[in-house]
């Protein structure tokens, strides 16, 4: 048994081993100083066009697919996995214009006929396209303009707009 002088003290062993690992003289923990950031690491990456597949078929998939879109033929939804979060808001924007407009003159939506026209492509940089798909219809012909942008070996698309 010890004697109140040596609990006073603290000098048993078993002292040490109640006291936190940091007190005992244990190694000097690291601190982060940068701050982390998950999408350098988790969140999409660029690819590069030889990873990418052609862009002409999904080009004039999401072409008919917004112009269906937008006559209220099709759900905004099934677009969702192509298209960036700010495309995603913009074309939804558009529809609820478009459905307030067929509801004012008491129109009710219907599938549009339309053919795709010509389509021009380039691309600015690696990883990179843009598009303008002309498509003719029964009383007009329109333009959507698009680009594309590579991530995680697929095509999203970054902008639309329907001219």
């Amino acid at each position: 048994m010890r004697s109140a002088s040596a609990r006073a003290r603290g000098s048993s062993s078993g002292e040490a081993r109640r006291q936190p690992a940091a007190s005992r003289g244990s190694l000097p923990s690291k601190t982060i100083t940068a701050p982390f950031v998950a999408d350098e690491f988790f969140g999409a990456q660029p690819a590069t066009r030889a990873a990418l597949p052609d862009p002409e078929p999904l080009l004039e998939n999401l072409t008919r697919c917004v112009i269906e879109i937008l006559a209220g033929a099709r759900d905004l939804e099934q677009i969702a996995r192509w298209v960036d979060d700010d495309v995603y808001r913009h074309l939804l924007k558009r529809v609820v214009l478009s459905t307030r407009a067929r509801q004012a003159k008491g129109q009710v939506a219907r599938r549009p006929s339309f053919s795709i026209g010509s389509m021009s492509i380039c691309e600015p940089r690696d990883g990179v396209v843009e598009a303008v798909v002309i498509v003719i219809g029964r009383a007009r012909t329109r333009a959507v303009a698009l680009r594309l942008e590579g991530f995680d070996t697929r095509w999203r698309a970054t902008a639309i707009n329907v001219l």
